[in-house]
């Protein structure tokens, strides 16, 4: 039976039954979990279990663990994380060492969410900020060289790939000129188009190979001044598979964030017409859900297949780790720099 191009959120720490029937009847390709799903280890695995019996597949399970402010997972149960922008610290002053902190991070993240039955987690960030834009994105993003974020997202990708979890690139192809924030309105960057190329474009055509990549809510004048790029065919088409080269499964991001126009139904049916593959509703609200539902298609085609090729890759490496001596490595890399002093 096939399974539907959506990945939804749901409302609390339990299904309860208008939920199950919904994801019984929406078959979901997957699930994103958020601060409101989460209480304890064992919670989050009943959750993640109910939610692929619902669908009734072994669903993608999807967690924004990115690290900084950022993180769905949080103490007393797991780790705390840094932001990207200290490995971009640690980085600056020692390429190398950057890397490697980078990587590991990553990897101990990956330890984290494999354990619970996480399998995609929403990172690397690979925005380049540049003065004057909202804070958004700010210290999620690594550094403010287009090179050095391809490097650190290239290392924090292979991290969560050796850990057996699915990374996903964002905000393609580029969030850090918005000057407000896409959850609350809808940014348009002014910036040229040859500006863009050097700056904005660049860590995403380094790491083109990924198999999953998240849209970003913003329009490029330069580019298409009618359309945000998550709903823009010619951003898509153009930039996205075109230039950057991204051939991996394309999600959009949150349908219910407020730089979108439209009901909840037709921001599906244009997200999905310009070129997303899957589209992402978090909140959880069933009545926005049902919405998108019905515009949405089975997973078919070349986006089936894509679907398909990130699954497999996940299952390709895992690599053996003892958690507890690498959380202590991780620490003494940030503090050798610096950088053990993050909020």
């Amino acid at each position: 039976m096939s399974v539907s191009a959506a990945i939804y959120g749901c409302a609390g720490l339990v299904l309860d039954e208008a939920e199950r029937v919904f994801f019984r009847a929406a078959r979901p390709w997957g699930f994103i979990l958020f601060a409101r799903n989460i209480d304890t280890p064992d919670q989050v695995r009943r959750l993640i279990a109910s939610l692929r019996e619902a669908a009734g597949h072994d669903a993608q399970i999807l967690i924004d663990q990115e690290g900084g402010r950022v993180q769905r997972l949080r103490p007393p149960h797991w780790h705390r994380y840094p932001p990207g922008r200290a490995y971009g610290a640690v980085h600056s002053a020692d390429p190398e060492t950057g890397i490697e902190a980078a990587r590991l991070g990553a990897r101990l993240i990956a330890e984290d969410l494999r354990d619970l039955g996480i399998t995609v987690d929403c990172l690397p960030v690979l925005d380049v900020p540049v003065a004057g834009a909202h804070d958004v994105i700010g210290d999620r993003a690594y550094a403010q060289s287009p090179d050095d974020v391809a490097a650190l997202g290239r290392a924090a990708a292979n991290g969560l790939l050796a850990g057996g979890v699915l990374p996903v690139m964002k905000h393609i192809p580029g969030h850090g000129r918005a000057g407000v924030d896409s959850h609350k309105s809808l940014p348009v960057v002014s910036a040229s188009r040859r500006e863009l190329e050097e700056t904005d474009f660049p860590p995403f055509q380094a790491l083109h190979d990924l198999p999953l990549a998240m849209t970003a809510h913003v329009v490029y004048a330069a580019i298409d001044p009618n359309a945000p790029s998550t709903t823009s065919k010619k951003v898509i088409g153009e930039i996205v598979r075109g230039q950057i080269g991204f051939d991996g499964l394309l999600m959009s991001d949150d349908l219910s964030m407020e730089a979108l126009a439209g009901n909840l139904g037709a921001r599906a049916r244009a997200s999905l017409a310009a070129g997303c593959d899957v589209v992402l509703h978090c909140n959880g609200r069933m009545a926005e859900m049902e919405a998108v539902a019905n515009e949405v298609p089975p997973l078919a085609g070349l986006a089936k297949a894509r679907a398909e090729s990130a699954e497999a890759m996940r299952l390709l490496r895992a690599e053996p780790l003892e958690p507890a001596e690498n959380h202590a490595r991780l620490a003494e890399f940030l503090a050798a720099y610096g950088q053990d002093r993050w909020g």
